[in-house]
């Protein structure tokens, strides 16, 4: 009908947080079975927003916002997000809120379990009626069908590769009789290619039964192809509402940034190294969803070596194995020097550094202030930031060096916060990377394992991210492996690319390889060059 109001108006929505201005008179609608692609800089507001809307505790606990929320032109306050789930609202965070011990079908049906009677009701009441099991997987079974995915309702989710994670967070969304909005917080970050493609079409689809989703993404080419509406926010303003049909990844990219953005390939031409900096010979890794059967290859010092593939295949174990936080054997030399497996305080003695693809639960101490988050490795494993009193008898920390410090890669990266002292969970998911980075560099590492440095942040701090990795590596000398699930990234970057497939290396290809022989490695096809590599 003409006339029938949006399912969701958001008008005039801001919100202050710790004295910083994050969202300003925001204003945009969702029409019912539609998809809004909602794009913007990490720290651009577009989190915190979702978060009003979906009634989280830290927005009313840090004084509440301002502006309205209208469902089915209705004005709605949630206070909670049981509330906004009762009204029909679900959401996918970027964080998975799975229970690691429960299977897909007990996650999918977690808190709406249909349940059975038995005698024992007839004596103490419903209180007594048992999970109703068949009920459930039927259930699960029907959201996982919905989705248009392969699930094994039985699977538990501690032993899901991640691609399986995410699908199993969306089905439980769905699973909701009343939903009406979907809320995806970059769903397609940890998926591969194939599976982010079946994901965008189960959009459509549920698109097509008259749920509407608002989309939030870093990877431009999926928005502009799902989404019937734009909406970009920078500096925590709409710049641009817009349809999607005619608007280009370029344009949607210089929106967001206020500038052209533009991904140029280094020369590599001119790169010489002087030996051998990292050696691994038979390397194995018992990785969840990412086990390595048998991985060789040599680094050499000064390189920037990528690490790719598929999900699944392995390249996420490599640096985790070698760095000790997964059982792995085989062997490893630093400039010819053995590297201690299963032993990350060894590795890092030695000189190596990690930046996870787990930043919240292995990279950042989020109850922490950055200049600790920063500095803490560091102080730890070589002892800097440290006073020494009494003769040495005691060391407090520096103060006044770990604030230098973080105020350093504070400005470097620009990492958009308070101050030094503002917590590592107050953050953005882009800037918490960036938080990431920063610790890694303040070790000084002669070798650096980066792995995803980039997933989740958008294409305005990518590049700024990238840069900085050339820049330690040219300016330090440091010598630096790269994984990631992004085969441009690579390519802009990397002296040399590694494909792994199956827990092994398929070939090792130069950067400017034709993109056709990439993709036979992934496929597990071996060519000329890569062999020879």
């Amino acid at each position: 009908m003409p006339n029938e109001p949006p399912l969701l108006s958001l008008k005039g929505i801001s919100k202050d947080f710790y004295g910083n201005t994050v969202l300003e008179d925001v204003t945009f609608e969702v029409g019912a079975g539609k998809i809004v692609g909602l794009v913007g800089e990490n720290g651009a507001g577009k989190t915190t927003l979702m978060r009003i809307l979906f009634g989280m505790p830290v927005i009313s606990d840090t004084g509440g916002y301002g502006g309205s929320i209208e469902l089915n032109g209705k004005p709605v306050k949630f206070k909670s997000p049981f509330d906004a789930l009762d009204a029909g609202i679900g959401m996918v965070h970027q964080e998975f809120s799975l229970i690691p011990g429960f299977t897909t079908t007990e996650n999918i049906v977690l808190n709406r379990e249909p349940m059975k009677p038995n005698l024992a009701c007839e004596v103490f009441g419903d209180r007594m009626s048992v999970l109703d099991r068949a009920s459930m997987r039927e259930s699960a079974s029907k959201a996982i069908d919905r989705l248009g995915v392969k699930l094994d309702p039985e699977t538990l989710v501690s032993e899901m590769p991640v691609g399986h994670k995410q699908f199993t967070e969306i089905a439980r969304e769905i699973n909701r009789e009343n939903v009406r909005l979907l809320v995806l917080d970059e769903p397609t970050a940890v998926l591969t290619e194939t599976e982010a493609e079946i994901l965008l079409e189960a959009l459509r689809r549920l698109a097509a039964q008259g749920i509407s989703i608002i989309f939030i993404s870093h990877r431009l080419h999926e928005v502009a192809s799902v989404a019937d509406t734009i909406v970009v926010l920078r500096d925590g303003r709409v710049v641009k509402d817009t349809p999607a049909p005619g608007t280009t990844v370029r344009d949607i990219a210089a929106w967001m940034v206020g500038r052209s953005v533009e991904t140029k390939r280094p020369d590599l031409a001119a790169r010489t190294f002087k030996g051998d900096a990292l050696t691994v010979e038979r390397l194995w890794v018992d990785m969840p969803g990412e086990a390595v059967r048998d991985v060789s290859f040599t680094v050499r010092e000064g390189e920037i070596f990528g690490i790719g593939g598929l999900a699944g295949q392995g390249k996420l174990g490599i640096p985790n194995g070698i760095m000790g936080l997964y059982a792995g054997g085989g062997s490893v030399r630093l400039h010819g020097e053995p590297v201690p497996l299963n032993d990350p305080r060894g590795a890092l003695r030695l000189g190596m550094s990690f930046v996870s693809e787990d930043r919240r639960g292995v990279g950042l101490l989020l109850d922490e202030s950055l200049e600790w988050n920063i500095g803490f490795t560091a102080m730890q494993i070589h002892g800097k930031y440290l006073k020494p009193y009494l003769g040495g008898l005691i060391k407090l920390r520096d103060e006044a060096g770990l604030r230098r410090l973080a105020e350093e890669y504070i400005e470097q990266l620009s990492i958009k916060c308070t101050s030094p002292k503002q917590f590592a969970k107050e953050l953005s998911g882009g800037n918490q990377q960036k938080i990431c980075l920063a610790k890694a560099f303040a070790l000084k590492p002669n070798l650096l394992f980066v792995s995803e440095p980039t997933r989740g942040i958008d294409v305005g701090a990518k590049e700024l991210v990238l840069q900085s990795l050339r820049h330690y590596n040219r300016d330090y000398g440091t010598t630096i492996v790269m994984v990631s699930s992004e085969l441009e990234e690579l390519r802009s970057i990397c002296d040399r690319v590694a494909i792994v497939d199956e827990g092994r290396i398929a070939g090792i290809l130069p950067p400017d390889a034709d993109i056709a022989d990439f993709g036979l490695l992934m496929a597990g096809e071996v060519t000329k060059e890569a062999a020879g590599a």
